[in-house]
């Protein structure tokens, strides 16, 4: 018992500050969650354009995939045995839809993340990231041998004083500025036309768009930021993952087919990996020829993200959201978790955000707005801040 004491005592620690993460066992159906028989409407899913939970669409993919295709475990890395044709199926679709460049699947967007910046990067390599990156890029970052330097949160400004400060240092052969489109946490986004203006006045810099949030809510066709304000292909690597919007599990990566090349020959996470199953690969695919006509459902849902942005300002809360991800920042890790417990007493399953995932003091609700939302709930939601 004296080994684990040590870790009992920081149970207790988090515990005490209202930062004690558990396991909860729930049931989902439709836009609802049913957690120790207490129905609830599901305001923390990642389920974007509400496909995870479309019963119809399971039901045509199934009807329309044979036994014999249904191939539930590769059972090897893509290397060895594991490249089944619903593998370069996707990466065809994938490609045809993001303009003809090369695309390479992962097993997840952690796995994507601490994969592709260690195969790229090495100690002639400076990376400047955003302060607010996720956790799996910083981790993947700590992985490289390079060096690295984290600029202010979204200040190109503040990033180009830095291209400038390092850009003619001959120690740095090339130098990859990471990124998301949209954050994950605080809901705003990158400006992707500035940034990429920005990149093409420096020749050793290449541009990493973590776009997770933004595939399929996002642009057009739901190709994400990078499509909407048409700079997808001045994206060096711009990355994504289907377990969000996508309604389906992995990482994909857009990029030049000499980098496809080069990580297929260096990514450790792919190389060593069991490739996913592939009727996984084969749902994507049908789920993401789904998504690209899916226009309308992408327009309800800016319209709701927009009206409850307003709705949480004029409560007097900070709000720097600009997309569907909306955060209602309250500060003090226990008062946070007493009002999602409020929140949720009342109907509303909405979580609790809490350091370490955010900065210290800065605890929040995050709310996850779905197509499936309705503006009556938003009101009825906005009642209760």
């Amino acid at each position: 018992m004296n080994l684990l004491n040590y870790f009992s005592d920081q149970l207790d620690q988090l515990k005490q500050q209202g930062n004690l993460r558990q396991f909860t066992s729930s049931h989902q159906h439709d836009r609802y969650i049913s957690i120790h028989d207490h129905n609830m409407l599901n305001l923390a899913s990642n389920d974007y354009l509400g496909l995870a939970s479309n019963l119809h669409l399971r039901e045509q993919f199934f009807d329309e995939t044979p036994n014999a295709q249904r191939w539930m475990s590769s059972s090897s890395s893509r290397l060895l045995t594991g490249n089944f044709p619903e593998y370069e199926q996707l990466e065809l679709t994938l490609s045809d839809a993001f303009h003809g460049r090369a695309a390479l699947l992962f097993n997840s967007g952690y796995h994507m993340n601490i994969g592709i910046l260690p195969a790229l990067a090495d100690s002639k390599t400076l990376i400047l990231a955003d302060k607010l990156i996720h956790a799996s890029m910083i981790d993947g970052i700590r992985l490289s041998s390079a060096k690295y330097v984290r600029y202010r949160h979204n200040d190109l400004a503040h990033l180009s004083q830095l291209l400038c400060k390092y850009h003619e240092d001959e120690a740095f052969e090339r130098i990859i500025v990471v990124t998301e489109s949209i954050f994950s946490m605080d809901g705003d986004e990158t400006d992707l036309a500035e940034l990429v203006r920005i990149k093409k006045q420096f020749s050793k810099v290449m541009l990493y768009v973590d776009e997770a949030h933004a595939i399929g809510v996002r642009g057009e066709r739901g190709l994400g930021c990078a499509e909407q304000y048409q700079v997808m292909d001045d994206i060096d690597l711009l990355v994504g993952t289907f377990g969000k919007a996508l309604a389906s599990i992995g990482g994909y990566l857009i990029c030049h087919a000499i980098i496809r090349d080069y990580l297929i020959n260096s990514m450790r996470p792919l190389i060593f990996s069991t490739a996913q199953p592939p009727i996984c690969m084969a749902w994507t695919d049908f789920i993401f020829k789904n998504v690209l006509n899916l226009k309308e459902e992408r327009q309800h849902l800016q319209q709701i993200s927009q009206n409850l942005q307003q709705a949480v300002q004029a409560k007097g809360f900070d709000c720097p959201s600009t997309s569907h991800i909306v955060p209602v920042i309250i500060g003090e890790s226990n008062k946070t978790v007493a009002k999602a417990q409020a929140l949720q007493a009342a109907g509303f399953y909405i979580m609790p955000v809490r350091p370490p995932t955010v900065p210290q003091h800065s605890s929040r609700l995050r709310i996850s707005l779905t197509a499936q939302i309705t503006q009556t709930d938003l009101d009825q939601l906005t009642q209760l801040l």
